[in-house]
Formats: C-alpha cells, structure tokens, sequence
C-alpha cells in the first residue's frame, strides 16, 4: 500500500473501483434521484424500472473513477503541501474537477432515463436530449455536480485517509482492502449526509425543463428555493436511500480501489 503504482495500474484500479461500486448500488442511485425529483417519486416510475439508466453508468463509470484516482493520487505525490490534510482536500479538488468533465454527460443521459415517464433506455434519453437540447444539453448541471461534489470528496477523502492512517498504526501493518472499505463507508455516510441538499439542487437542474434554465442554473439558488417552497424535507429528500447508497457505495468503491492496487503491486513485485 505504501509502495508507488504506475499511472496504468491506477487506470485499472480507478476504472475498477467505479464500475463495482456504480453496477451494485445503482438501484438505490435510481430511488434517490426519483426521491429528489420535482415530479415526485411516484409519476417517475416509483420502484419500477429501477435499472432504467445503467448502460450510461457503465460506460461512464471507468473512465470518470479512473481520471479521478490518477489526478487524487499524482497530485496527492507531487503537490507540495506541509500537512496531509491539505494535500488530500488539494488532490480531492483536482480530481474532482477532472473527473466530472468526464462524468457529466453520462449523468444527464442516466438520470433522464431514471425519471422519464416513458419506459426509456440510455440510448432513447441520449436521443431526447440531444434533439431537445443539443450538445450543449449533455453538460446541464455540471456546474452544480461540482459545487456538490467538491465539498463531498473534500470531506471523504481526508476522513478516509485518517481513517486508514489510525487503523495502520492500530495495526502496525497496512490496511486490507477490506478494513479500507469500511473506512470508506463511514466518510462516505458522513459526507453524503451534509451535501445532500447540493445533491438535490444537482437532480432538480438536470431534470428542469429548457423554459427554466436560465433561472435554475445556480445550485445555491436551486437550494434555497426549494427550502421557501418544501422545507427542510425538501432539501434533504433522498437524504436516507443517498446515506445507505454512498455509505455501501464507498465501501465497494474505495476497498476495491485498495485491493485491486494490492493485487497489481503484488503482482508487479511478487514476494
């Protein structure tokens, strides 16, 4: 674990990672974003259909988890900060950045899929949007995906990597990819509980209509409207399936990421 890893390695290990922990928790992925949904979480397709959407999550998964982890951990090397708080909060915010340029277009596709009221696939939301749209329809609400997503890796990733540090020392070895994983889990419920209402602006703007573009563009705005119009119920809806799928999600996502990258430094330096 304390051992470099090649750039290719952490392509493989990053793609990996996303696509376990994005194909098994994808359902409860659907039940949030129906949740947060303006329409309701009925008229979406309630607790149907609740694949509707994955064929974009598969193809956007490893490439976005694999930009991610190469641009965390190269900086995480090369930045050079004096505390390791502020290099993982620094990392976090590249990769990030980096990772939903990647992301953002496969996640327009697969939440319209998610809440279309006709029983669509990928290809069938890639098609509506880009003939509604256009290209540009494809990068609504990257802006709110950052806003949201800066302040979650923010918080897992140093909660993460202190996590892993005490369990070490607790140890005195490095940690598996299993004691990874539930560290995973606990920065990951910790992080998805406080940015949910960011996570509720981000659906609703995917999801508005072109007629309201212009004034639902800003997550902020996004955020505090829908607290004058629902309340706290409002802004946190999703909060409960959006903890238990990021809470599991970072313990597939993160524990597969560290062991895959075990298996390929032991298998590039076996014993």
């Amino acid at each position: 674990m304390g051992e470099s890893i090649s750039v290719k390695n952490l392509l493989i290990a990053g793609s990996f990672a996303g696509l376990s922990g994005d194909i098994i928790m994808f359902p409860l992925d659907t039940i949030k974003t129906r949740l947060q949904s303006s329409a309701g979480f009925w008229k979406t397709g309630g607790f149907f259909g609740i694949y509707r959407g994955l064929g974009s999550t598969v193809l956007g998964s490893a490439p976005s988890s694999a930009t991610f982890f190469l641009a965390y951990e190269l900086s995480k090397k090369h930045i050079p900060l004096s505390s390791d708080l502020s290099k993982h909060m620094f990392a976090a915010c590249l990769g990030e950045t980096a990772s939903c340029f990647v992301r953002i277009p496969f996640e327009v596709v697969k939440q319209h899929a998610q809440v279309h009221h006709s029983k669509i696939s990928s290809v069938g939301a890639f098609k509506i949007i880009l003939q509604t749209y256009g290209l540009k329809g494809f990068s609504r609400g990257y802006l709110s995906m950052l806003i949201r997503e800066i302040p979650f890796s923010l918080t897992q990733m140093p909660i993460w990597e202190f996590l892993k540090k005490q369990v070490s020392l607790y140890n005195g070895s490095d940690v598996t990819g299993f004691e990874s994983g539930l560290c995973g889990s606990v920065a990951g419920a910790v992080s998805a509980a406080i940015t949910t209402p960011l996570d509720v602006a981000k659906t609703r703007i995917i999801l508005a209509q072109n007629t309201c573009l212009k004034t639902s563009s800003n997550p902020f705005r996004v955020v505090v409207q829908i607290f004058k119009n629902e309340g706290i119920k409002g802004i946190f809806a999703g909060i409960v399936p959006r903890v238990v799928w990021i809470s599991v999600g970072g313990f597939i996502f993160l524990g597969a990421y560290d062991e895959m990258k075990i298996l390929l430094n032991n298998q590039n330096h076996p014993t």
